[in-house]
């Protein structure tokens, strides 16, 4: 997977458009499903592919944006396997819980299952690494250990801090898709995740340092 001895290298930038890319896809299609499905063409494969049924509803622009959400991981991961022989665990795994959470959908015509899924991916990610903290192990040192020089302890508290932050995203995602709008939801899943990551990742900057197993010198 991702630490195969035959792995290619890809520039951070397209590896960031390639993971941000369904994500895009999926508020894209949402945000103009309508515009989308009165194209004669759209709503004929559309209707096509999961029942002419799943063109009338409010459900319709998320069921159009969970097709294509699927579709996007799909080829996302055809695309890293194509230039680095490598795919990325935490990619395979959310894209394993697209594929059962998003067939539900479609199957079912039910967006519920959808909504549920970052919260159904962060309790998976979280409990993998409680697992592993309570053998005493970091499993996100197998992830990174080549690229963050940290202390046993160091690494410890570090995978504690992510199993608590995917927690903390779990939570968020089923407090926001029980209460709030299909829109709101949408915009939530498309903005937050993203900005949230990279606050808590800048916020680890002195915890890191402090706990690097390199001498200054190195």
């Amino acid at each position: 997977m991702s630490n195969s001895p035959t792995e290619r290298p890809v520039s951070p930038l397209l590896k960031f458009l390639l993971e941000i890319g369904p994500l895009a896809v999926f508020f894209l299609t949402f945000s103009y499903g309508e515009r989308l499905l009165a194209n004669p063409g759209v709503a004929e494969i559309f209707g096509t592919l999961i029942g002419p049924a799943a063109l009338q509803g409010e459900s319709a622009p998320v069921l159009l944006a969970t097709t294509t959400f699927m579709v996007a991981i799909a080829v996302t991961l055809s695309v890293s396997w194509w230039m680095t022989r490598a795919l990325p665990r935490m990619a395979v795994v959310t894209a394993f819980v697209v594929a059962i959470f998003g067939g539900l959908t479609l199957w079912l015509q039910d967006d519920t299952f959808i909504k549920m899924k970052p919260t159904i991916v962060n309790v998976i990610f979280a409990l993998i690494l409680w697992v592993g903290l309570l053998q005493g192990r970091s499993y996100l040192r197998y992830l990174m250990g080549e690229s963050m020089p940290l202390t046993d302890r160091g690494w410890l508290l570090f995978t504690r801090n992510w199993a608590l932050f995917f927690l903390f995203c779990a939570i968020a995602n089923e407090l926001v898709w029980r209460t709030q709008t299909t829109e709101f939801w949408v915009s939530f899943k498309t903005f937050f995740y993203l900005p949230i990551t990279i606050l808590f990742v800048a916020a680890h900057i002195p915890f890191l340092q402090r706990h690097s197993s390199e001498t200054p010198a190195e």
